[in-house]
């Protein structure tokens, strides 16, 4: 995506609220979150579960734009841009969740073993939708890309109705992905936020979140041909409803799960991003209402640069120790707490972390200064 391209601004701004919202909601503070900054215990969502899949959207938007100049490379060049890109990504991804290498004991710092490191987690996974959806659209027709991600979305839920625990195919501890997951990484290789070893990042849940990348590679295409008209204003609109009311249709036998990154979720989340795009072109393009857009365009182009810095930033926090406490925590109860304890203390929290973050990214942006993988 160019930057400082006022004709895309509402594609700018969209991938720069994904960012932000990211961050804000991946570092709530110790007194407790609202409610719409939590994930869905389970089956349901939040708008927090909004975020991720939005991302998603949003590096295929960035796709309709960067892959135009692979028509005009050959083929191993094209190969070796998106195995590159995949492999940096992924590799970034891996390394962010062992950094800093090392972990605090009663007996000091000891080396975090390679055994019980996580394979696979949220930059891993944009790397691999990337990967297989760069793969798609370059190589196949639009109809067989479109043909395909059905599929994704039809395939995994068989996957998961006749593989899963019977009774429990969309439980968490009875669902196939898991215990493809445990099979093929083994449970110290896998994230136990849930307690347990439970991946939602896990292998099969890749399947359909690729075609979340796929939905915004077309609707970029389709809003840098027609975006600015009323009529393709209102086809995205129609398109965005259109996908909820299936979404909703699909819940009742397959049920909207942002752990499991169901098939009706993946309608849920599209369907949602496309009316989200066609209120910022009508309020942008059409209105010609952009004032306060900078803000959000700041983390647009340095995207996954300031979600790494965000989450290292976190890490280091939480590594820092003071009496016994770490510095995350810390600063949250004799700083944020004490200012406004409980929930709007921790909103607090996480809205001075993501200016923190987001004045690293203005700082690079005065500086044309733009990290690309």
């Amino acid at each position: 995506m160019t930057q400082g391209s006022q004709r895309f601004l509402p594609l700018d701004v969209f991938r720069g609220m994904t960012v932000c919202f990211m961050i804000i909601v991946n570092t709530g503070g110790t007194g407790g979150t609202y409610w719409p900054l939590d994930h869905a215990a389970w089956h349901g969502w939040t708008p927090t579960d909004l975020v991720f899949p939005s991302f998603l959207f949003a590096v295929g938007n960035a796709m309709s734009f960067s892959m135009r100049k692979y028509e005009q490379i050959g083929n191993s060049a094209v190969l070796g841009k998106i195995f590159k890109r995949t492999l940096i990504i992924f590799l970034l991804g891996y390394l962010m969740y062992w950094f800093p290498f090392v972990q605090n004991t009663p007996d000091g710092l000891s080396f975090s073993p390679f055994s019980h490191t996580r394979i696979l987690g949220v930059l891993q996974r944009i790397a691999l939708c990337y990967c297989i959806g760069s793969l798609m659209i370059h190589y196949l027709s639009k109809k067989m890309v479109w043909t395909i991600s059905t599929l994704f979305l039809f395939g995994y839920w068989a996957i998961l109705w006749y593989t899963g625990t019977p009774g429990d195919q969309y439980g968490i501890h009875g669902n196939a992905g898991l215990a493809l997951d445990r099979w093929v990484m083994g449970e110290p290789h896998m994230y136990h936020g849930e307690g347990f070893a439970f991946d939602p990042e896990g292998i099969l849940s890749t399947i359909p979140a690729v075609v979340n990348v796929i939905a915004g590679y077309y609707t970029g295409l389709f809003i840098q041909q027609q975006g600015r008209t009323k009529p393709g204003l209102l086809r995205l609109v129609f398109a965005g409803i259109l996908f909820i009311a299936l979404a909703y249709a699909w819940n009742t036998v397959f049920p909207i799960n942002k752990k499991l990154w169901t098939s009706s979720y993946v309608l849920l989340t599209v369907g949602i991003d496309l009316l989200l795009l066609s209120l910022l072109i009508f309020v942008i393009d059409m209105l010609g209402f952009s004032k306060g857009s900078g803000f959000f365009t700041v983390f647009g182009k340095n995207p996954l640069f300031l979600y790494l810095l965000s989450e290292i930033l976190v890490t280091v926090l939480f590594f820092i120790m003071i009496n016994g406490s770490s510095l995350y925590d810390w600063i949250n109860e004799h700083i944020f707490q004490p200012l406004s304890p409980g929930k709007f203390g921790s909103l607090l929290f996480s809205l001075a972390f993501m200016l923190v973050c987001w004045l690293v990214g203005f700082i690079l942006d005065k500086k044309r200064i733009y990290v690309r993988v």
